[in-house]
């Protein structure tokens, strides 16, 4: 172990700090008697990092739940306008959504 490294040197009150300078990991202080955090996968605790199939269905019918706001009987277009953008984000979105997960796996 090089002379600059910080691991298991003392820090305030005893605690001991892991990690060193040089590293690009975090540097975790650990109490004594006690294990330094590891990981954890948001996997383990449930969270996978999107909606699925039900999500992506939700916002297409979030568009066309958008779209059908343009039959009413306001007279002004300032609505029109805000519903046309708001609309036009959603299907961007999923758009780019599609060609993501359709580009995911190609190198």
């Amino acid at each position: 172990m090089s002379e600059q490294s910080n691991r298991g040197a003392r820090g305030a009150r005893g605690t001991r700090v892991i990690g060193n300078e040089q590293s690009r990991d975090e540097v975790a202080i650990v109490r004594p008697g006690s294990e330094p955090v590891t990981h954890e996968r948001p996997e383990e605790w449930g969270w996978h990092g999107e909606t699925g199939r039900k999500g992506r269905i939700g916002g297409w019918i979030m568009v066309s739940v958008i779209l059908s706001y343009f039959v009413g009987n306001h007279e002004g277009r300032v609505e029109d306008l805000w519903l046309g953008g708001i609309a036009l984000v959603l299907v961007v979105i999923l758009v780019w959504d599609i060609v993501r997960r359709r580009n995911a796996w190609r190198g």
